[in-house]
């Protein structure tokens, strides 16, 4: 059985864009990810949530691809956040210390106004 892997985007109130992925997130399905954000920074978005509570799997090429995204957000003075994370890629972010590079909190509405300490 092959699960399948989307990513889908719109335009978030307040600016910036908001992200779904869906599926499990692999080696064979990060480069849409990557392709998806790289097109979004051409054409100048900096902002980007990535809402994975559709997310069933995540490997370390989709922790890779998450690292990537943030890396390149940053470069143009913008961010990457993730919101949604339940099961397994919860635990993916927390085990890998994501969740804090990330400015990560499982319990947050929109992670991008929440105060961090």
């Amino acid at each position: 059985m092959t699960l399948t892997f989307t990513v889908t985007h719109s335009p978030r109130d307040g600016g910036g864009v908001c992200l779904r992925l869906a599926g499990e997130l692999d080696l064979s399905t990060s480069g849409e990810l990557n392709d998806t954000i790289d097109r979004l920074a051409a054409e100048g978005e900096r902002h980007l949530l990535l809402d994975v509570s559709a997310l069933t799997f995540c490997d370390s090429t989709g922790i890779a691809a998450f690292v990537r995204g943030d890396n390149r957000a940053s470069a143009a003075g913008g961010w990457l956040r993730l919101t949604g994370a339940r099961g397994r890629v919860d635990r993916v972010l927390q085990v890998t210390g994501l969740a804090d590079v990330l400015r990560y909190v499982p319990d947050a509405v929109d992670p991008t106004v929440s105060p961090r300490a």
